[in-house]
Formats: C-alpha cells, sequence, structure tokens
C-alpha cells in the first residue's frame, strides 16, 4: 500500500530525560486537539470540542465529491455504495465515549515522542450510520474470513513507510452486535465534519480510538491476518523494540474531574473558595460496564464514594458522578477513579510502555482553596 522509506524495525524514539517537548511535537499538538475538562458538563460533546487526532492531512471532500464505499475481498457479492445509497439502508445511533490510546503519553516517564497527551484525548457523540454487520452480510462473508481491513482516505509517511491509514477488526468483531460497528455519516444528528471523517467513518464501541477509521473508503475482508503498520508495528504494548507486544483494543477504566472553581492562566491551578463544593465529572470503560467512581482529595491517600448517575441504557459511554467536598483553605490535590463490572480500576502508579498506550492513571488536580480575604 505504500513505499518503504526505512526500516520499520526502527523502534519509537524516547525523550531524553531532561528533554522538553521539542518542535515536531508542538507542531503534532497544535494539529490535534483535546477536550478541554470544563466542557464535561455536556453529555454529548459539541463537534468541535471533541478530541482529535490525524495522523496524516485531513482530506479535501468537497460536497459534490463522488465517494465510494467498496466492500470485497473474501465476499460472495462485492458492494460499490455511494453516500446517498448508505443512508437509505436501516440505520442505527449510538452514543460513544472515544478515547486516543495515547491518552496520558505526555505524563509518563521517559516519554514516548509523539502527540504529547495529557489527559484530554477523549469525547462523547452520538453517531448514525449502517451498521457494518448488515454490510457484511449482504456482501456474503466467506467461511474463511479471518479480517475486515479498513481503509481511509487519509496517505502519508510513518515510522518510513508511506501508507495509508488502515485499521482491521476481527472478523467476529466486524459482524457482531456487542459492540455493533457502525459506518457512520452523522455524529450528534449533522453530517460528520471534515476532522471527524466526512463523509464516511468508522465507529467501533469500546476501542480505542485507532480502530475508529475515518474518511472511509473501502473495506476488504481477507483470509489471513492483517499486517499493516498501524496493526503491527504500531498500537502495540511493547516493553522493548523487539517485543511482539501485545495489541490495544479495549478502552481501560477512568474517571476526569471537571476542574473546580477557576483556573490560574499559566499553570492551570484551580482556585475555589471555603465551603460546599460539589466536584463532578465522568466515568467510562471499554472493557465492562462502569460500576464505581471515587474520589480523594488527598492526593490518593484516601478515597471516597462518588454518587454515580443511574445507568441510562447508554452501554458505550460515560456516565456522570458527583461528590460533596467540604473545602477549607490550603493546597489539595484531586482525584478520582473509575472500576468496571469485570474488576478493572485505575492505577496509582502507571505500568510503562514505548508507545505510551492505554495509559489509565488517575488525574491528579492541583486546588488552591483560598479565604475571601486573600482572594483578590
Amino acid at each position: 500500500m505504500g513505499h518503504r522509506l526505512a526500516d520499520t524495525s526502527t523502534p519509537a524514539r524516547l525523550a531524553a530525560p531532561d528533554e522538553g517537548i521539542g518542535r515536531d511535537e508542538l507542531a503534532l499538538a497544535t494539529r490535534n486537539h483535546g477536550l478541554p475538562l470544563e466542557a464535561m458538563r455536556h453529555d454529548l460533546t459539541p463537534p468541535g470540542l471533541h478530541y482529535v487526532l490525524t495522523h496524516y492531512d485531513i482530506p479535501y471532500v468537497p460536497e459534490d465529491t463522488p465517494w465510494q464505499l467498496r466492500v470485497g475481498g473474501r465476499v460472495r457479492r462485492p458492494l460499490t455504495l455511494t453516500p446517498a445509497e448508505l443512508r437509505s439502508l436501516p440505520r442505527a445511533t449510538t452514543r460513544v465515549t472515544m478515547e486516543c490510546a495515547g491518552n496520558g503519553r505526555a505524563l509518563l516517564t521517559p516519554r514516548p515522542v509523539s502527540q504529547p497527551w495529557l489527559v484530554e484525548a477523549v469525547g462523547t457523540a452520538e453517531w448514525t450510520g449502517v451498521p457494518l454487520r448488515l454490510l457484511l452480510a449482504e456482501a456474503g462473508v466467506e467461511a474463511d474470513a479471518v479480517d475486515v481491513v479498513c481503509t481511509g482516505a487519509d496517505h502519508g509517511v510513518e515510522r518510513g513507510v508511506e501508507q495509508d491509514y488502515q485499521r482491521a477488526l476481527p472478523v467476529g468483531v466486524a459482524t457482531g452486535t456487542e459492540p455493533e460497528v457502525l459506518v457512520a455519516y452523522e455524529m450528534n444528528g449533522t453530517p460528520l465534519p471534515p476532522q471527524h471523517g466526512h463523509p464516511l467513518r468508522l465507529v467501533v464501541p469500546g476501542w480505542y480510538g485507532m480502530a475508529h477509521v475515518k474518511w472511509l473508503r473501502e473495506i476488504t475482508v481477507t483470509d489471513t491476518p492483517f499486517t499493516g503498520f498501524q496493526q503491527t508495528v504500531a498500537y502495540r504494548l511493547r516493553q522493548h523494540p523487539e517485543d511482539e507486544g501485545e495489541p490495544v483494543t479495549r478502552i481501560a477504566p477512568r474517571a476526569l474531574l471537571v476542574p473546580p472553581g477557576f483556573p490560574d492562566f499559566m499553570s492551570r491551578t484551580r482556585v475555589v473558595r471555603p465551603g460546599a463544593v460539589t466536584l463532578e465529572g465522568r466515568a467510562w470503560s471499554g472493557r465492562a460496564p462502569v460500576t464505581r467512581a471515587e474520589v480523594s482529595t488527598d492526593a490518593g491517600q484516601s478515597w471516597h464514594e462518588a454518587e454515580l448517575e443511574p445507568d441510562a441504557g447508554h452501554r458505550w459511554a460515560w456516565r456522570r458522578w458527583r461528590f460533596n467536598w467540604r473545602a477549607e483553605p490550603g493546597a489539595y490535590v484531586l482525584s478520582a477513579r473509575a472500576t468496571d463490572a469485570e474488576g478493572h480500576t485505575q492505577p496509582l502508579e502507571q505500568p510503562w510502555n514505548r508507545g505510551g498506550f492505554v495509559n489509565n492513571l488517575v488525574q491528579r488536580v492541583e486546588v488552591l482553596c483560598l479565604d475571601e480575604e486573600s482572594g483578590g
């Protein structure tokens, strides 16, 4: 799918102990953006506030561009569908919390050099489209099918390999209902914005963002495992360059705080007044439903049960939590953590990997409580 410009066995680079964020990382950070955490108050994230990570360029797709989605490979009846034809098929709408696999990477030591996410690479939207399983059923998947490879229109070079962005799902996931994968054409009830994959994208509820291929133009069923760059080189949990690594798949549990009070411009330290302060945030997990959220006001030394909002039936979306805190003058470090139905919870010390993936270390929010006299 592209030219090899360098040796793909070259591992991703780790920052030196005293190395700050470089110009290359800054360039990535200006192209991509996270969710302002105060926007977690919205049940559905407005598209412009939802996190964005684009590996290469955002394809320019004018409204009058003839776009086609091809479904082929190990199928009995290859399909070619336009967005208009897809809109005429049975549709589904699913509320999904999507998180980047590298969320939290910039907090690791040593730091993997890549998009320098803190904890804001997340968002929740309602996606509308055609269930992928229906398209594959219409195409007639052969019995020897193994993977379903999804190709986007974004094209570039990564670790020396020229490529289209491609990811594969096991055929059982692509044809299943838990989760039900969508070929989506709407976000929050309107056509996909350019940065979110217009006119078509994949949505894989419960999986990290690398699986949600944008600008989708081709679906190919294969009888052998897909070995493309984004599958076997990137998005693996490795301790050493020579490790084969475990694949990154479902989202680990995470809880985040809506920053309380108001911020210092540069440090983002929060300032609150003494008295009753309602702490709130969101919790989610792609592995199993969230069953518990806890809050710490002393840097994780002790934990208190938070009130988790009732399950509204949105299995793949975040849930709001609240905790009433009595603030007294002083400095605090607030944290939150989530636990899901399978007992997965967030660590206080983060296991490290070379890509900086699946980092669900508990959040730390510095808060200064000032009385009225010293508040200014």
